[in-house]
């Protein structure tokens, strides 16, 4: 589908009788009203999404999207470009971190190379190459209209793919040196807004890095008139192929009715974007943690997303995502399973006068 297509697609609410059903279902339970707080919600917001009163999160996917920036050259990170594709050799062998916590999480694993700076084939990770990395935006726009569709587009049909197996939920995460810098770029974009306190420090960059980093943001800023810029073009101006493909990942969640659960910066980025290019698909998103970095904040109030897990993390690859499983299980198991009121010598608690639930 080209962007205009994408555009033209119609999005279909989650639904508000389903949620309202899973509320009732939980006052239902015998523990204080709304004592699982957030977590009552999550579940009701899932169950709105699948259509579903007893919601299915038992077969769940991490998808993974890999790709180069051409901003390296810009010693806007610490490491090479070799490291992506190092990375993404851990990833096919489900040994890199979010491989090893999606094991105990019961996730399984699907890196997808939209844009490694290698020819060489990596075992166990799906080829959905676009190119060798986009373009150094310093220089050049980081990737063509056609480009950028052909990586949202590899999204989309993945969450087609993974529904059509059964996959109730999917996870989102990526790997690519140099994106928390594309990532910033594009979400002063998406915000209309720059400030040279918004980019992070990354995987670690020293002062003298993050400075170089704010300074090539700010050119682009200039460059490409971001803040004016419509979402598909500063896409294209900045990148990258793996935030494409992620917004992609996040479309198909609104159009297909799958729960997304948002990682970190760069999956956080693709959410708004697609949320920018279709509104209403973040009815769809779960956000599953607070970052380090500080335009994170930013992009969850603008979606009106509360992430559940403080942890201070920075680590990317999804791993922030496969972290909430486990919690949704255990208020699952409560919410299917616990007790009701009847059942065991409590009495019914019940809301007072015209409060409503959550």
């Amino acid at each position: 589908m080209t962007i205009e297509e994408i555009q033209q697609i119609k999005i279909e609410a989650p639904s508000d009788a389903v949620y309202h059903q899973i509320q009732a279902h939980w006052d239902r339970v015998a523990k204080p009203l709304d004592g699982l707080g957030d977590f009552e919600a999550a579940i009701a917001r899932i169950g709105a999404i699948q259509r579903k009163e007893i919601p299915d999160i038992a077969k769940r996917a991490v998808v993974m999207m890999i790709a180069d920036n051409g901003i390296v050259e810009e010693q806007v990170s610490q490491s090479g470009q070799e490291v992506t594709a190092a990375v993404a050799q851990a990833m096919g062998r489900c040994s890199s971190s979010v491989g090893k916590m999606a094991a105990v999480a019961g996730a399984d694993t699907f890196p997808v190379d939209v844009g490694i700076a290698t020819v060489d084939a990596i075992e166990g990770v799906r080829n959905e190459k676009i190119a060798y990395g986009t373009a150094n935006f310093r220089m050049e726009q980081a990737m063509t209209k056609e480009q950028a569709e052909k990586a949202i587009n590899v999204g989309i049909k993945l969450v087609k793919e993974l529904l059509n197996k059964d996959y109730t939920i999917i996870a989102t995460g990526e790997m690519g040196i140099g994106n928390t810098t594309t990532a910033t770029a594009l979400s002063a974009a998406l915000l209309h807004i720059w400030d040279r306190s918004m980019p992070g420090r990354g995987a670690g960059l020293s002062d003298e890095g993050l400075r170089r980093k704010e300074q090539v943001i700010s050119e682009a800023i200039d460059k490409y008139d971001l803040l004016t810029a419509n979402p598909f073009e500063a896409l294209c101006a900045v990148g990258g192929f793996d935030i494409a493909a992620l917004c992609g990942v996040f479309l198909g969640g609104a159009i297909y009715h799958v729960p997304i659960v948002i990682d970190g910066l760069i999956s956080a980025t693709a959410a708004y974007l697609a949320q920018c290019i279709l509104p209403g698909a973040s009815a769809y998103f779960i956000a599953s943690h607070w970052g380090r970095e500080p335009v994170l904040p930013m992009l969850f109030s603008k979606m009106q997303l509360k992430p559940f897990i403080l942890g201070n993390m920075a680590l990317g690859e999804g791993t922030g995502a496969v972290m909430l499983f486990p919690l949704l299980d255990m208020a699952m198991a409560l919410y299917a399973n616990g007790e009701k009121f009847g059942e065991m010598a409590v009495g019914q608690y019940h809301r007072n006068g015209d409060v409503e639930p959550k």
